[in-house]
């Protein structure tokens, strides 16, 4: 798994953990859906910190809640 695969699954695991859609999580966070949709479409293949701090902001956690899973725990040297 790549690590944009993980932020993929984790904004969606959090969605649907809390029962919102994409358009909501991204007018909780104040962000255009636009670009929460290239997120996890993949469209962005790199998105920027400061934009999962702002989802975490609308989501009312932190970036180490966001972070402290298996999924990112586990993740494979991306680097060749």
């Amino acid at each position: 798994m790549t690590t944009i695969e993980a932020v993929k699954n984790r904004i969606l695991e959090l969605c649907q953990e809390r029962n919102i859609t994409i358009n909501k999580l991204a007018n909780l966070s104040a962000l255009p859906p636009s670009s929460l949709k290239a997120i996890l479409y993949g469209r962005s293949q790199n998105p920027k910190l400061l934009t999962i701090k702002i989802l975490c902001d609308g989501l009312g956690i932190t970036l180490g809640e966001f972070f402290s899973t298996p999924e990112f725990d586990h993740l494979e040297q991306e680097i060749q």
